[in-house]
């Protein structure tokens, strides 16, 4: 039959029945652990972004299923969190309904892609049987002091009306809903993944990712190298520190900044600019991390009216508050040195405040100021003279000897807040207790419950706390009246370890068997969003990590080799949105041309990890390809059933297409290995022109050898569209399926040619076609293209200026 949905259906029938991709755990040693990242199921059906990431992430696992891999390929969904909850809110129907009515519709969509999904591994991060283990491991994390609960200023989404991370936070908007974020001060759970920030940062070089992503970890673990030194508030017995990565520049020290939000300021705050003071915070308390940290932003600031002394000179140095200074980042306090940083000398500059170089350029350097680079010393007191280099440690060497200074390593990384005031998540499995405070459910009464009969509006407040039933509990320890923790967890803490449950997923008795999971593990090839760099890439680590200092785990990260793929954008070449009219349905146009010429178009119209503006001439074009190729295959079997005259050898026409199918296995092979599927497909495109011509061209042909290019053609478009290709192996006469079949392999040998065609240009315009042999030398090639009777029309009478060779392509003859 033709080409359509109805092939789909067809193929995708025989292949559960006969349990085609079912993973083998007999033939773990052979093991490829390929993965996407699961999806959440907050829409009602999946969407081309859905499909960019899976389709072609299937078509790999298929090619290395038939490279002999045992493929595990698991899919499940990330069920629990903001987006479903929003959803359910928008709707009036309960998030638990919603989600799972969700879920099946997009199960249902991806067994239509055809993708080779083992659904016996399926997660549901809402299901109790899963989230009794995200609950466990809370508990692990917590007995081990990596849970830990405090008061801090947490961003605060008044609309989502719950807390957000700070990677949460984007242009100082809520990541859901773009309302502006505030600063509120709750007592929060936290993980400390700051405990790991040394080896997070470490690992990423062994780690076969994007070089982009592991950029961004870098930047936001953010490590730096400097020295606290201690300032003293003068006429008060106070101190406070300062963070530096710049101690060589101390001596330009002419003011000191200090977090509004500091417990130091109201101490030191003078009486005259308290007003002034307690203004400027309640300012700066509106504003998230993100907004202060802006450098687009104008700086602002108060005095207190006190000062500092400075370490070396004990000159006085106003004190001021700034909201580019954070708290939470080094000690929340530092010195002002607006000579040699581009922010401080904006603020000196606005606030008229001294600037005073201490760092000259050496050599010819631009230095003036804000002169942020090393350089020499100068007015630096005996370090006068010293390079920025030696200046730092010994200056700091100093004030050690005095007791006022320290070296020190400081992070951007903040520990991880996980608790949320919301109602769809994973309950925090403590309990409050007034007589022995924060009290661990005991394991076997894991999974504490999410109930269903709850009011999950929005109020600010966890909608659990007004759920007695679930409040209201026995303290495990003293018996007494206690309550639970009402708040939920954050969804990431869901996904940071989904990874280790698909393998074991049926396991009742423990998150993960040990020795299964460490044969199982690593994942192999991790595809997602780029998006996710600094969140779920981030906190999979640190929960790997922990696991494995805890004793569960024997391998250090979770995701060997990390593939981002690009974002498919509407014709008009902006991203899809429902208001702009821009929205691309994968079901209209899988039920016009079918999943595999949907596939196809997504891997040839696009660079993967480019991704681009979705064009329907481009599917139409694909279309006509696999149409294309099915009439060959009718012309195939036509000639092979009535060969006529035939021959065993191989000639010049056998060899010519011998070529060309070597050169598509290895392109094809290469190619989409590395996630390259546009070039991979191009090459089957050629190997496909190659076999037309040879079928029209070509009057006595080697059958047997016909039959060899024309099954690797099927191979090798199998991955790619695997219904179709199923399809055209059936009507071949082979035996089902071509997906038992083995991959097919190149031969170098046949990718040595004896003659090859070159293209001869006159200022950079073919002129002429010569045929060369593959060993000839420069200088031959250029006598032979020089002497070509219609190259020779053109440069007959013109110097000639320059004859560039190209080996086996082309020669380029400049002529004037």
């Amino acid at each position: 039959m033709a080409y359509s949905v109805d092939v789909d259906r067809k193929w995708q029938k025989r292949w559960e029945e006969t349990k085609l991709y079912k993973f083998n755990p007999e033939n773990v040693d052979k093991k490829l652990y390929c993965l996407e990242m699961f999806s959440y199921p907050s829409g009602a059906k999946l969407h081309v972004g859905h499909w960019y990431n899976y389709g072609p992430t299937d078509s790999w696992a298929r090619m290395k299923r038939m490279q002999g891999y045992e493929v595990f390929h698991p899919m499940g969904f990330d069920a629990f969190g903001l987006p479903a909850e929003n959803y359910a809110i928008k709707t009036g129907i309960h998030p638990y309904d919603s989600t799972m009515e969700n879920i099946r519709t997009m199960e249902k969509q991806l067994r239509e892609m055809g993708a080779t999904f083992d659904w016996d591994y399926e997660v549901i991060t809402c299901l109790p049987e899963y989230y009794k283990w995200t609950q466990w491991i809370f508990l692990k994390l917590f007995e081990a002091g990596l849970a830990y609960r405090k008061k801090a200023p947490v961003n605060w989404c008044p609309s989502c009306q719950t807390v957000l991370a700070n990677e949460q936070v984007i242009d100082g908007k809520c990541e859901r809903c773009g309302t502006e974020v505030t600063k509120k001060d709750l007592t929060q759970w936290f993980f400390k993944i700051t405990a790991y920030a040394d080896e997070l940062l470490e690992k990423l070089d062994e780690l076969d990712w994007p070089e982009k992503t592991k950029i961004m970890q870098r930047n936001w673990i953010g490590k730096s190298d400097g020295a606290e030194i201690e300032f003293k508030v003068d006429g008060k017995d106070l101190t406070f520190k300062v963070f530096t990565t710049r101690a060589d520049t101390l001596y330009g020290a002419t003011y000191v900044v200090i977090a509004p939000e500091h417990e130091i300021v109201d101490l030191i705050t003078t009486d005259e600019y308290k007003q002034a003071v307690e203004e400027y915070k309640e300012y700066a308390r509106k504003q998230s991390e993100i907004e202060r940290l802006s450098t687009e932003k104008e700086k602002t600031g108060v005095f207190t009216g006190a000062y500092a002394l400075h370490p070396l000179t004990g000159e006085k140095l106003p004190i001021w508050i700034a909201d580019y200074v954070l708290a939470t980042y080094g000690t929340g306090c530092v010195m002002a040195v607006p000579a040699h940083d581009e922010r401080d000398y904006e603020f000196a500059t606005k606030y008229n405040l001294p600037i005073k170089r201490v760092i000259k350029g050496i050599g010819d350097i631009d230095d003036s100021l804000p002169f942020v680079e090393y350089g020499e010393l100068v007015d630096s007191g005996e370090f006068t003279g010293l390079k920025s280099e030696e200046a730092r440690i010994k200056i700091v060497e100093k004030l050690k000897q005095e007791g006022r200074a320290e070296f020190k390593v400081n992070y951007r990384l903040r520990d991880w807040l996980v608790s949320r005031q919301r109602y769809w998540g994973a309950p925090i499995p403590v309990i409050h207790c007034e007589r022995c405070g924060i009290v661990p459910v005991p394991e076997e009464d894991l999974p504490v419950l999410l109930p269903y009969d709850v009011e999950f509006a929005p109020t600010g407040e966890s909608p659990l706390k007004k759920h007695e039933g679930f409040m209201n509990v026995t303290c495990p320890k003293c018996g007494g009246k206690a309550l639970r923790d009402p708040d939920t967890l954050d969804t990431f803490v869901d996904s940071s370890w989904y990874f280790l449950r698909y393998p074991d997923n049926k396991n009742d008795k423990e998150p993960f068997n040990k020795e299964w999971i460490n044969k199982m593990l690593p994942v192999d090839k991790y595809v997602g969003g780029a998006e996710h760099a600094t969140m779920h890439l981030l906190y999979a680590r640190f929960v790997t990590k922990a696991l494995r200092d805890l004793g569960y785990l024997d391998f250090d990260e979770p995701f060997k080799s990390l593939v981002h793929q690009g974002t498919i954008l509407g014709p008009d070449g902006s991203r899809m949105s429902k208001s702009k009219g821009n929205v691309i349905s994968p079901d209209e146009y899988i039920k016009e041309y079918g999943s595999d010429v949907f596939r196809l178009y997504l891997m040839f119209g696009f660079a993967y990890s480019e991704g681009g503006p979705w064009n329907d001439d481009g599917i139409k074009a694909i279309s006509r390809f696999v149409n294309r190729v099915e009439r060959f295959i009718d012309k195939f079997i036509e000639t092979r059933n009535n060969p006529g005259k035939t021959k065993d050898e191989m000639g010049k026409d056998e060899n010519e297409l011998n070529y060309v199918r070597h050169y598509a296995i290895k392109g094809v092979t290469e190619d989409a290995e590395r996630f390259q599927f546009n070039t991979a497909i191009a090459r089957i495109m050629e190997l496909v022109n190659a076999l037309y011509k040879y079928e029209t061209d070509v009057e006595v042909k080697n059958i047997k050898f016909y039959e060899e290019v024309v099954t690797d053609l099927i191979r090798l478009l199998a991955p790619f569209a695997p219904h179709f290709s199923e399809e055209m192996w059936e009507k071949l006469g082979y035996e089902y399926s071509v997906f038992n079949q083995k991959w097919p392999k190149w031969d170098e040998k046949a990718l040595q040619r004896d003659v090859v065609e070159i293209a001869v240009q006159v200022n950079g315009k073919v002129r002429g076609r010569l045929e060369v042999p593959s060993n000839a030398t420069d200088e031959e090639i250029e006598k032979l293209a020089l002497s070509d009777k219609n190259v020779k029309a053109y440069v007959d009478g013109k110097e000639i200026k320059k004859v560039i060779v190209v080996k086996n392509r082309l020669v380029n003859i400049v002529v004037k």
